[in-house]
């Protein structure tokens, strides 16, 4: 087993002036912590993995391909392959759990 706490996740992201903490890799997966501040750009491009954003806090709009929503704490995004998407309007700090299926190259 392995087990995360959410604060210890996002220290250790901080400390390494990182907007993204990769915590598990395994055969078939990975999952990350990816942070945006208020205001921040996301400057993401297409992944070639399938893709689902947890919010955990914070709140922004996400587009996907074409379709915009908002988001905030509890809100799941699937991301398919190849697929432009971005952050914006981001109006509070974004904390995301990210998991990709393969394991992000």
């Amino acid at each position: 087993m392995k087990a995360f706490r959410l604060d210890e996740l996002e220290a250790e992201r901080a400390a390494n002036d990182g907007a993204y903490l990769q915590f598990v890799r395994e055969r078939n997966m990975s999952v990350g912590l990816y942070a945006l501040d208020a205001g921040a750009l996301d400057p993401q491009q297409p992944h070639k993995q399938d893709e689902v954003y947890l919010v955990v806090s914070g709140r922004a709009s996400i587009t996907v391909g074409v379709e915009t929503t908002q988001v905030g704490r509890g809100s799941v995004v699937y991301v398919p392959a190849g697929t432009a998407h971005r952050f914006h309007h981001i109006t509070e700090d974004l904390r995301v759990m990210v998991v990709f299926s393969p394991p992000e190259a």
